[in-house]
């Protein structure tokens, strides 16, 4: 009852993450109509950062659950657990009903925000051109799909998205050493201490974001971060599971390292785009839809895995092969390499089109006006093609 009780408080919280996707604030469409690009970087990881904190308050609030809830009112643990998860969206939805604002052009002066202010925000943004949303068309959405950034910035996103999976192994790792006869570790340690994973993820996105603006580039980051996490899940293919027990928890530690890119991702999408406010919003909730599509099977994998259904995950890690799941951990070290391959493949498509604006200005032909001059956090952004023959 008990270790097995430590993987359903798990897959409760899992299957809550995967319910909260269909519903979670998207920061950051909402932060590019509010901050330039030079500016982005930093909040949008800030904000990413809560991504991290959160299942760390959810690790723990398992654990209290199991231990002073569990069997209250006939109720096992893990049902109060979703009891309470419920709860505390009530006051979270009122806050963000009664506080947040909406876009610049639109929000109406309030006891948080000035008619000043407001304007000060408009004009920010007219200065980096950032336009209003207007309506969508048809034309307009298949003008999406003529662009390369819907087939760089989507895939990057996807694979980022997918690219930590071996840090779910540490709680089935940790439930390994107990046996029938003994308990190495209690339901409240298997709860706690993978934990330190969302530490570091806290931490690295911090660092990331802090470099990728000091730098006005994005990729670097990314780069660094993809390659430590290929390292990492080579060596956890590679290493027993057994042997060498405290580095196989740093291991797993720092499987989250490039957890912390998907400000920097989605940052890069805005600045990219900023320009249409239409194309920004469709490629940054094509980079969420289908990262999130690709993790929402997971739930259903382990469901269906003994039933020959197969998925991605459900390929490279379902649970009854946990927690040695040799190809999972070799498929993320493929995937994180995928995703410095795009991030580079962006990079040199963006500067690809950095040459192209200033040819353009230099032979005075058909010139390119840019979000902002110079590099707005390693961005560039092409704006829109007008004629200088008046």
């Amino acid at each position: 009852m008990g270790p097995r009780y430590g993987i359903v408080m798990e897959s409760a919280h899992d299957v809550a993450m995967h319910i909260e996707k269909l519903y979670t604030f998207d920061r950051s469409p909402f932060l590019c109509c509010w901050y330039k690009g030079d500016e982005l970087g930093k909040r949008a990881c800030i904000f990413h950062t809560a991504s991290a904190i959160g299942p760390m308050f959810s690790g723990f609030l398992q654990t209290a659950a199991y231990n002073g809830l569990n069997g209250v009112h006939g109720l096992s643990g893990w049902k109060w657990l979703f009891i309470v998860d419920g709860i505390i969206t009530i006051p979270i939805a009122l806050l963000g009903f009664l506080i947040m604002p909406d876009l610049p052009h639109n929000t109406k002066p309030s006891i948080f925000y000035t008619e000043r202010q407001l304007q000060l925000a408009q004009k920010r943004m007219a200065e980096v051109n950032r336009n209003p949303p207007s309506k969508f068309t048809k034309a307009k959405v298949i003008g999406f799909f003529t662009s390369w950034h819907i087939y760089t910035l989507v895939p990057l996103y996807v694979l980022f998205n997918n690219g930590s999976g071996p840090s779910t192994s540490m709680i089935f790792w940790l439930k390994s050493f107990n046996t029938s006869t003994k308990t190495v570790y209690t339901i409240g340690q298997i709860n706690i201490y993978p934990l330190g994973a969302n530490v570091v993820q806290v931490l690295s996105t911090l660092v990331w974001a802090w470099w990728s603006d000091a730098m006005r580039l994005r990729w670097p980051p990314m780069i660094v971060a993809g390659t430590w996490c290929m390292i990492v899940s080579i060596l956890l293919a590679a290493t027993p599971l057994y042997t060498h027990i405290a580095r196989r928890w740093a291991l797993y530690y720092m499987t989250t390292i490039q957890g912390g890119l998907s400000g920097l991702i989605l940052a890069w999408a805005n600045e990219l785009n900023g320009h249409d406010s239409e194309k920004r919003s469709f490629i940054v909730a094509s980079c969420n839809m289908w990262a999130y599509v690709m993790q929402a099977w997971l739930p259903i994998s382990r469901n269906f895995y003994r039933k020959n259904v197969l998925s991605p995950i459900s390929v490279i890690f379902p649970q009854v092969e946990q927690p040695r799941v040799l190809k999972g951990n070799i498929a993320t070290a493929c995937i994180n390499l995928s995703m410095m391959i795009f991030a580079l493949l962006t990079y040199s498509l963006q500067l690809r089109d950095e040459r192209r604006a200033k040819v353009g200005r230099t032979h005075g032909g058909p010139s390119l006006s840019r979000e902002s001059t110079g590099r707005s956090g390693g961005v560039v952004a092409i704006v829109q093609i007008s004629s200088s023959a008046q």
